[in-house]
């Protein structure tokens, strides 16, 4: 992709040669070479997770090159997406609430996405993570292993190793993990409600009921249990019987304002896949 006059968002693919190699350019330099952008707002590209490397042209195994002395071979495609703005985005750090060793859980801010993309993983939690217990000396992997979404805030498990994950991830498969949320949602929510409405074209249940009413502000503040995980559920559901949750943009009435979305991961329980022991983490939001 040629550079965006406009925006200045430059996508490019380069085949490792084996003159590259013989003349041992590093990464830093082959990109200034063929961007045309200066070595320090590559550097934080680097950084930020907006270049790659793969094996090959044809290898899906591309992987995150954030030194630009890392060791290249001819036949190796180096790849590079760059976007100002999503380079520019900042989110505030999530805060860790317990740390079981090969797993921790976190409270996840607003704005902090469950996975990175090929544009940038800075604002992701595995790498807000990793950023953490590297800032503690104590380097680990982070492997997401539920999804949160971007405009909520709360509670989210993440993995610190490959067996942890896929114990982690069987739980959620299998349905052995109690998530409760809690939502604020325009309107007197006067009766508990289980909603059974698909998504798309999937089932989807999730359980409300009411925790208090602020008959000034007209608002509920509800508790959700869900027995399904499909994207955007709770939003949808609460919004589909007539009571959205307050800041949501998208199934709501907040689209003309700033208010962050009202909904929070706020329990979270199982037990534990090495242990057996049950365990229960709160939001200390």
């Amino acid at each position: 992709m040629a550079p965006d006059p406009k925006n200045n968002i430059i996508e490019l693919q380069i085949d490792i040669s084996e003159q590259m190699i013989a003349q041992n350019i590093n990464a830093l330099d082959i990109l200034a070479q063929a961007s045309g952008l200066s070595k320090q707002k590559l550097k934080d590209a680097m950084s930020k997770g907006a270049v790659w490397l793969s094996p090959s042209a044809k290898s899906q195994n591309a992987k995150p090159l954030r030194r630009k002395h890392a060791k290249l071979k001819a036949g190796n495609q180096l790849s590079l997406y760059y976007n100002p703005q999503v380079l520019a985005q900042q989110v505030d750090s999530p805060r860790l609430i317990a740390d079981e060793g090969d797993y921790s859980v976190w409270h996840k801010p607003y704005g902090v996405w469950s996975h990175g993309s090929k544009w940038g993983d800075h604002c992701s939690i595995g790498r807000l993570v990793e950023q953490y217990f590297s800032q503690q000396q104590k380097p680990r992997q982070s492997f997401v292993v539920h999804r949160l979404d971007r405009a909520a805030n709360g509670l989210i498990l993440i993995a610190h190793n490959k067996k942890a994950a896929q114990a982690l991830s069987e739980l959620f498969a299998n349905r052995k993990v109690e998530k409760i949320y809690r939502a604020a949602v325009v309107g007197h929510f006067t009766h508990d409600q289980t909603i059974e409405s698909p998504i798309d074209g999937k089932t989807a249940i999730s359980h409300a009921a009411l925790l208090e009413f602020d008959a000034t502000a007209n608002q509920s503040l509800l508790e959700i249990k869900i027995e399904t995980g499909r994207k955007h559920q709770i939003r949808k559901h609460l919004s589909s019987i007539g009571f959205p949750i307050i800041g949501d943009r998208l199934y709501g009435e907040a689209k003309n304002t700033d208010s962050d979305l009202q909904l929070t991961a706020f329990e979270l329980k199982f037990a534990c896949p090495f242990t057996g022991v049950p365990r229960q983490y709160l939001s200390q939001n």
